[in-house]
């Protein structure tokens, strides 16, 4: 009978944290958004940034109304609309850029209202675009992570881990992702994001760093 071996490094996505260039901003608009319970934010590095910064974060929620009350609490804070609340064939969504470039995609799956707009989040997903979903799947597999959802090499969805933080983190093309978001796809050096772990830092093979999660930093008041 075969045996299953354990692998080497088992790890969980715990925390995210979003380097950008003026963290008390950053928090005024992330608290303004209401997501701002979700990200660590941090003074971003020296390295070289330009383009698609190769991610986004999406929050999915429970009806359209819903999608308007976050859609126009980001804009409010001084969000930059990529593409304005629409229906589409999979549901409601709308994409706005973060002051300290980060994207942000919101969503439902749900075309009609079934009550008034709340802020209620049902799911934040942290998508990476890659090169090969299929190599960064088996990658982080390899790494502990269980693949909760996987359609060939378009997506894929890992399960929080035992230690995990609110957010999901999920694969998809780059290009196929920088495309829904609205964006041209190119971009290089530093991904802006940096995500935490519970085993030792490590990066992926489309240069994403890991790093072993710190206690949550206080919020600045």
């Amino acid at each position: 009978m075969a045996t299953t071996t354990s692998p080497a490094v088992t790890t969980s996505l715990a925390s995210v944290t979003l380097e950008v260039a003026d963290v008390e901003a950053a928090h005024r608009f992330y608290s303004a958004f209401g997501v701002d319970r979700y990200v660590r934010l941090r003074e971003e590095s020296a390295a070289h940034s330009s383009g698609f910064r190769g991610f986004t974060l999406g929050l999915t929620v429970s009806g359209p109304a819903t999608v308007d009350v976050f859609f126009g609490a980001a804009v409010d804070a001084g969000a930059t609309v990529l593409k304005p609340a629409a229906k589409s064939l999979w549901g409601y969504s709308g994409v706005v850029r973060a002051p300290d470039g980060t994207i942000w995609k919101i969503a439902t799956s749900a075309k009609k209202d079934t009550g008034p707009g709340t802020r209620e989040i049902d799911q934040v997903v942290l998508l990476l675009g890659v090169e090969d979903v299929k190599a960064t799947k088996q990658f982080y597999a390899e790494r502990g992570l269980t693949v909760a959802k996987s359609f060939g090499g378009k997506y894929a969805e890992f399960a929080p881990g035992g230690q995990s933080s609110p957010v999901t983190l999920a694969l998809y093309k780059r290009r196929a992702l920088a495309k829904d978001l609205g964006v041209p796809a190119d971009g290089s050096g530093s991904h802006r994001v940096v995500l935490g772990g519970t085993a030792d830092a490590f990066t992926d093979l489309d240069g994403f760093p890991w790093e072993a999660a710190a206690p949550p930093a206080p919020t600045p008041s």
